[in-house]
């Protein structure tokens, strides 16, 4: 933007961001034109912020206290910027490591973590894992007529922010796929390009950031909690996974098997099922996390591997046959029980090391159910493998405690913190009924 005599003078800002355990992105800024200048030193961060609550407070007790000084340092080709929008300013963040004074990674940095899962995932198997995560989201404050859920009268009352929200995504390079009206009430979906490594994580928190910006410039604010009200649906996060092996050829898929899912595709996703009481408490990490996850709410709430069915926890999505398009190169399993009260980098690092269990075990592929299994007896959801996800953090966090293998993934420091943090969450959400839990954590996400 040009300053004229009858406009202030601005700097443009770049935000060294990371994104914390309680999902929220946080960062300083710097001017713009020094970001170069800076890149090698970073700026200042502080070890007792990974402690901070949703709401602003520090969980008691946590391993930092008021010590410690880290940097924050930007990888710069993890820079996400779009300027060719209605803000004064571009909006303009780059991803950070959180490292030592010295250089050193630390050890609770959580996209040190993911890159660190996905590097193991790599050197043991040969393999990488491509992702991409499709969020959900609901608009607040735009006052809009009630139109039928996917309809042209749903997105064309939105307009022009649907295309200008596209455009701004497609600046910053995340590749949008489809933006859509959603089933529930101001309810709107992205899915964006599939990508290995960790910017898979890095492309959902910019989506997220890129949302809200944007939707606060129309002058209404996005939530992607997971619920906005009791009686409304849910906002997920849906990570869908491939693998392929180092020439970057796709190797889940196998013609002719169960599910079509290859021996490897098998034992990765036989490793998430193993341990997937554990990982709820990393993916589904708040206490408005589980009105979500409850049977026929299209969300996710038993151990069910399932071919297209939208209510599996992990979903086998059908390849399209259309346009003699390589199946192979399609197929993906979609992991359902996330949501934005999780860090992208811990569900894409707990993901990755709960599938490198299974390959390293060489698990079979898990049973394919196409059954309800609220219509089954406990005997016969027993023998197909299918028991209820926790009801509650609580329940969560008391078999993230009992997965010993699922605790080894987390170094000590950040253990600590994690489950004092949420077990702080729950406290904090004592109480509350469930419309007045919406509000809460519909005010922050």
């Amino acid at each position: 933007m040009t300053d004229t005599p009858d406009t202030p003078r601005r700097a443009p800002l770049t935000t060294l961001i990371t994104n914390d355990l309680t999902a929220i992105t946080r960062g300083r800024s710097v001017a713009a034109d020094r970001l170069v200048a800076i890149a090698a030193q970073g700026v200042g961060w502080v070890p007792a912020n990974l402690s901070l609550t949703p709401f602003d407070s520090i969980a008691t007790p946590n391993p930092w206290g008021s010590l410690g000084d880290l940097r924050l340092v930007p990888d710069m080709n993890a820079r996400y910027r779009a300027a060719g929008w209605r803000a004064a300013t571009p909006f303009d963040v780059v991803m950070c490591d959180v490292v030592e004074p010295d250089g050193k990674p630390w050890s609770a940095c959580l996209r040190t973590l993911a890159r660190h899962a996905l590097d193991t995932l790599r050197q043991e198997t040969g393999l990488s894992l491509v992702v991409a995560f499709e969020q959900e989201y609901g608009i607040v404050g735009a006052s809009w007529q009630a139109e039928p859920a996917f309809s042209l009268q749903a997105l064309r009352r939105a307009d022009p922010y649907g295309p200008e929200l596209v455009a701004a995504l497609e600046e910053a390079g995340v590749e949008p796929n489809v933006f859509i009206p959603e089933y529930g009430a101001d309810q709107f979906e992205i899915s964006i390009g599939h990508t290995a490594g960790i910017a898979a994580a890095d492309r959902a928190i910019a989506v997220r950031e890129i949302v809200r910006e944007l939707t606060r410039l129309f002058g209404w604010r996005a939530s992607f909690a997971p619920k906005l009200a009791p009686d409304l649906v849910g906002n997920g996060v849906h990570v869908h996974m491939s693998l392929v092996d180092g020439e970057g050829r796709p190797v889940m898929y196998e013609a002719g098997r169960p599910g079509r899912l290859s021996q490897r595709g098998g034992a990765f996703v036989a490793g998430i099922m193993r341990h997937m009481q554990a990982l709820i408490a990393l993916t589904a990490p708040s206490p408005v996390s589980y009105l979500r996850l409850q049977p026929h709410s299209w969300s996710s709430s038993y151990t069910w591997l399932g071919e297209r069915d939208r209510e599996a926890t992990l979903r086998i999505c059908p390849p399209i046959a259309l346009g003699n398009t390589d199946p192979a190169r399609q197929f993906n399993v979609e992991f359902r029980a996330a949501d934005a009260t999780a860090s992208p980098y811990l569900v894409l690092a707990a993901l990755t090391l709960a599938g490198l269990e299974g390959l390293r075990a060489g698990l079979p592929t898990p049973r394919i159910v196409d059954a309800d299994p609220t219509t089954l007896s406990d005997a016969e959801r027993a023998k197909l493998g299918l028991f209820r996800l926790p009801r509650s953090l609580s329940e969560a966090l008391d078999a993230l405690e009992a997965d010993a293998k699922v605790l080894s993934w987390l170094p000590p420091a950040l253990l600590e913190t994690y489950v004092g943090l949420k077990r702080t969450e729950i406290r904090l959400a004592e109480g509350l009924d469930d419309a007045a839990l919406c509000r809460r954590y519909g005010a922050v996400y």
